[in-house]
């Protein structure tokens, strides 16, 4: 009987697909419908400014330190004292991102000390030449008045108002959504989105279990602990 399970073997397979070819399809017709992405999603990177103007990166390397893809590469220059171009001693004189070594982790943003770079929800970023995908501080920083930049032009694929979206970042240290922390804004303003909105609750278990602890006795529990 081998020879009939042989033979039948290649219509089992077949038996798979009708079972699915009747079923309500999930896919969307990209790029023409996109899904909605969640608040934190992990798209391109942008290097921000404060409302002045000034650079927040300060040139100290800790994002390309704490990367696992060793995909950034960053030296800093001190500050002329005449014209500084942030407020520290130092500033990111070169600041590059290999996209293509890059895995979207976030470390990089968790690491910033002064929130110089944060992730955005554009991630659609082809490239025909593995020299296009290095981006230079030239592409990351934005624009005095917050203007991200892009080496690509806009298309179906390419929508540059995503680069304006990052609102939804926390640092590790934030309280990442614990109820004692609702309503309060856990980012500096800047250049390119102002103020951050408030952190919001996430489950009827943590406001129990956070009820009775005031916003300003929970830190301290947890620079404690």
């Amino acid at each position: 009987m081998s020879w009939i399970a042989d033979l039948l073997g290649p219509f089992r397979g077949f038996a798979v697909t009708l079972r699915q070819a009747g079923k309500p399809r999930v896919t969307r017709k990209y790029p023409q419908e996109k899904r909605e992405k969640p608040a934190r999603f992990h798209g391109r990177h942008v290097l921000n400014r404060y409302e002045d103007g000034m650079e927040k990166c300060i040139g100290c390397e800790l994002c390309a330190g704490v990367c696992p893809a060793d995909c950034i590469y960053v030296r800093g220059a001190d500050n002329p004292p005449d014209a500084p171009v942030s407020p520290g001693e130092r500033f990111g004189f070169v600041y590059e991102i290999n996209m293509l070594r890059c895995i979207f982790c976030a470390m990089c943003v968790e690491a910033c000390p002064t929130e110089a770079i944060t992730m955005t929800h554009l991630f659609e970023m082809s490239v025909t030449d593995r020299e296009d995908a290095i981006y230079t501080k030239d592409e990351l920083l934005v624009d005095v008045d917050g203007s991200p930049n892009h080496p690509q032009e806009p298309s179906k694929l390419i929508d540059l108002e995503e680069l304006k979206v990052g609102d939804g970042w926390m640092m590790a240290t934030s309280p990442s959504g614990r109820a004692d922390y609702e309503g309060v804004v856990a980012w500096s303003p800047s250049a390119r989105t102002g103020l951050q909105p408030g952190e919001a609750g996430q489950s009827v278990a943590d406001d129990a279990q956070t009820e009775e602890t005031p916003p300003e006795a929970a830190l301290e529990d947890d620079a404690d602990g």
